[in-house]
């Protein structure tokens, strides 16, 4: 199949609905019916106000995190326009790719 690789930037304290912003977007995802999303926590990065933000003891709630979810483009588009009936602000990168799987599942090799 092809579509959109699609990152989300945010860290640990920002949140919408009452509910952490990347935990929310894992809901959204499986609300979505979308076949999957993952949070990568991260020690460090640079946000758009240039400065570190990490996941030190007493800076935790500063931590970067990136959700990450591979759609069709039907799928793409029905999570932007929620995203925008939402109103939430959130720094992305979409990237065209193949996706995918192989074998049967519940075998290993």
């Amino acid at each position: 199949m092809n579509g959109y690789q699609i990152t989300f930037f945010t860290r640990q304290d920002r949140r919408h609905g009452g509910c952490p912003l990347a935990e929310w977007l894992l809901h959204l995802a499986a609300e979505l019916g979308l076949r999957g999303a993952t949070l990568i926590p991260a020690s460090e990065g640079v946000g758009r106000d240039h400065r570190l933000h990490s996941a030190r003891f007493f800076e935790l709630a500063e931590q970067p995190q990136a959700v990450m979810m591979t759609l069709t483009t039907e799928e793409t588009d029905n999570l932007f326009q929620r995203l925008r009936t939402e109103n939430v602000h959130l720094f992305y990168t979409r990237m065209p790719v193949e996706f995918g799987s192989i074998g049967e599942p519940g075998t290993q090799g």
